[in-house]
């Protein structure tokens, strides 16, 4: 069945505005995708009609509420492949739910002097410096994959990264800079071998592609809603029941309890564990209804349909003068995200002029820096494309470039 984009814009209000007197052309989505009237309508009425705290009112709003917000958890765990709903814990975003991982896990494994944490230079930030934090915490070393030339993960070094002293690997699933989709399964078999934990960035892929938590290979998975259709201040942290079980709280104060007395405190089981003071309750259930809309889609008709505009776009981009994408240039393995650099012109100018035609892009290190390093560049210039995108659209970033290169002749 052919994936109707003009009938999928007809959800999105925003798509229909001008910027600067031109149609929006919207390529920023993995920095934040927009929201369909379907989020936007759920998270009205719930805060309209049924707007009250979770988990601790017996009154009518109160059970409304935590009704709404626990089938949310239902349906992100369904959407992940989860057979357990106790395994999604609700963060505020996938830095959050990297962040308690990071903390708790730490803890929960004694990481002393000698152990190992095993990340690569693809990453976000948020994937990097809580590790880091983590190190110079328990006296660990941190160690990580390079990236090739055409930006793919470099596994050459596998056996020696991952070796007896490992004890978390974790690796971003897609990359939010070169569109990499990284193939984890062998990393991952060789970390099971030692016993070591895995964990995925997983904030560009869930909202793109399937993702089945059952076959990916991770102990624990990160993503965010505001990256597929939901709101902001809510992001998701599924991990295995068992280890969540075992894990120390990262917040501590209401809802988190068992119970508490003078002398101590004894917690309760997760999700509970890691939800602690008033959860994101619109957030979520707006984010359930996101699910709901892609679900309605089917998340392999939203990868086919990215994945051509992907293999359009990579085309018009190199027949452009003068531009250099960077990543893989081919749509096997990569996603919907294309950085490139425009010779001779700083990124924040390109934006500045793409601007002016309506053509969102982003400009700077995209929170990972590492990745400019390798490549030699400061910053780079990124359109990332979704659902909603068309070829008329990669056509008006073309122009676009031809303008940005007369303004700087």
């Amino acid at each position: 069945m052919t994936f109707d984009v003009a009938r999928v814009r007809a959800d999105f209000p925003i798509l229909s505005r001008e910027v600067n007197g031109h149609p929006l052309v919207y390529l920023d989505s993995a920095n934040t995708s927009q929201k369909p009237r379907q989020v936007l309508e759920v998270m009205r009425e719930h805060n309209e009609r049924h707007n009250g705290n979770v988990s601790r009112s017996v009154h009518t709003l109160g059970t409304e509420a935590t009704s709404a917000y626990e089938e949310a958890r239902g349906k992100i765990a369904a959407f992940v492949g989860a057979t357990n709903p106790d395994e999604i814990v609700f963060t505020k975003n996938s830095t959050e739910a990297i962040n308690l991982v990071a903390h708790s896990l730490g803890r929960h494994l004694s990481l002393k002097p000698g152990d190992e944490v095993v990340i690569s230079e693809m990453e976000h930030h948020s994937n990097i410096v809580p590790w880091q934090l983590l190190c110079e915490r328990t006296g660990a070393t941190l160690r990580w994959f390079g990236v090739t030339d055409d930006g793919r993960l470099d596994e050459s070094a596998l056996e020696s990264l991952i070796n007896e002293r490992t004890k978390i690997v974790s690796l971003v699933h897609m990359s939010n800079t070169l569109g990499t989709i990284n193939d984890v399964a062998a990393i991952a078999e060789r970390a099971r071998s030692f016993g070591a934990l895995v964990m995925l960035d997983c904030s560009q892929s869930v909202p793109h592609l399937p993702v089945d938590v059952r076959t990916l290979g991770a102990d624990f998975i990160a993503f965010t809603g505001h990256k597929m259709l939901g709101p902001t201040g809510i992001g998701v942290l599924w991990g295995r029941y068992e280890l969540l079980a075992e894990m120390p709280p990262f917040l501590a104060g209401g809802s988190m309890i068992e119970t508490v007395t003078m002398a101590r405190t004894t917690y309760a089981p997760p999700p509970a564990r890691f939800e602690a003071g008033t959860p994101p309750i619109a957030e979520a259930i707006g984010l359930g209804a996101a699910v709901d809309y892609l679900n309605a889609l089917g998340m392999d008709a939203v990868h086919r349909h990215e994945q051509d505009i992907t293999s359009y776009a990579l085309k018009v981009l190199a027949d452009v003068p003068g531009v250099r994408l960077f990543g893989p240039t081919t749509p096997e393995g990569r996603g919907g995200t294309l950085s490139f650099d425009v010779d001779g012109v700083h990124p924040h100018d390109v934006g500045q002029v793409l601007d002016a035609l309506g053509v969102e892009v982003r400009v700077g290190h995209h929170c990972a820096k590492p990745v400019c390093a390798r490549f030699g560049v400061p910053a780079m210039t990124r359109a990332s494309f979704y659902l909603y995108t068309t070829t008329d659209e990669i056509d008006a970033l073309a122009r676009g470039l031809d303008q940005v290169r007369k303004v700087f002749a």
